[in-house]
């Protein structure tokens, strides 16, 4: 715990038998009291690997639901064991777990709710061998989101994030798509609603292993995003009413 809240790690896993115990082996479990990990259909052993080296709560769906369906799961888990701080950490070992006590510290003292590692704050993008055509995607994106949601991240398409019980009770993530733009109508939503978040600056690593998505579900994704900051923008002006952004009751 910190600060008497409870920490609650969710790994969203597909195809992860190959890095999943690098991933474990450096969460820091002085201040993480669970571990989560769901398995979306994986086609190697991740759930076995998983048992093997001792996570208690292993989730294995039946059909792939895709990565926001992974992730929907990952936190409904984490609120049913009384989660008051949830991290989603990947378990290719693209992010490193050492940065868990930088991001959850500042919602632990009630600094931010929500709190994500940025790969673009420094160099830590290019330097752990981000794609170019990818960089120059995610700063395309990222400038287009801030002025259409009037906000000033230096990156949306992180997968490091942590989130205050608070946060995920709020916001209604059921209503997001199952797919990878999720992420991007969570943070539409975490603004939406009048959270603020904060960024630290985190190192980043591609290779073989690392998951990652091909050049044309890179276009879908952005093609999603941007529909998802107009979204948002016409609702901030009164133009729409979007389901997303309908609080849990």
């Amino acid at each position: 715990m910190i600060n008497n809240k409870k920490l609650v790690v969710v790994l969203p896993a597909y195809n992860a038998a190959l890095t999943l115990e690098r991933t474990y082996n450096e969460i820091p479990f002085d201040i993480v009291d669970d571990v989560v990990l769901v398995d979306d259909c994986s086609k190697d052993n991740t759930v076995e690997v998983a048992r093997q080296i001792g996570i208690k709560h292993v989730i294995s769906h039946e059909k792939n639901k895709g990565y926001g369906g992974n992730q929907k799961t990952c936190y409904d888990k984490a609120l049913s064991l009384g989660a008051d701080i949830v991290v989603m950490l990947h378990p290719d070992y693209q992010y490193t777990p050492k940065l868990i006590q930088s991001l959850t510290y500042l919602i632990a003292n009630d600094l931010y709710p929500v709190a994500f590692g940025s790969r673009i704050l420094g160099k830590g993008a290019l330097k752990g061998g981000m794609p170019m055509y990818k960089y120059i995607f995610n700063r395309f994106l990222t400038f287009s989101q801030n002025v259409l949601i009037n906000q000033k991240l230096s990156e949306y398409h992180t997968g490091y994030r942590a989130f205050s019980k608070e946060v995920l009770v709020t916001i209604n993530y059921h209503a997001n798509s199952d797919d990878f733009v999720f992420d991007n109508q969570m943070i539409s939503q975490i603004f939406y609603a009048g959270f603020d978040i904060a960024e630290v600056t985190c190192p980043t690593k591609y290779f073989p292993e690392a998951s990652s998505i091909n050049f044309s579900r890179s276009m879908k994704y952005g093609m999603g995003v941007l529909g998802t900051s107009f979204v948002h923008f016409f609702n901030r002006l009164g133009i729409m009413k979007s389901e997303i952004y309908k609080p849990n009751k």
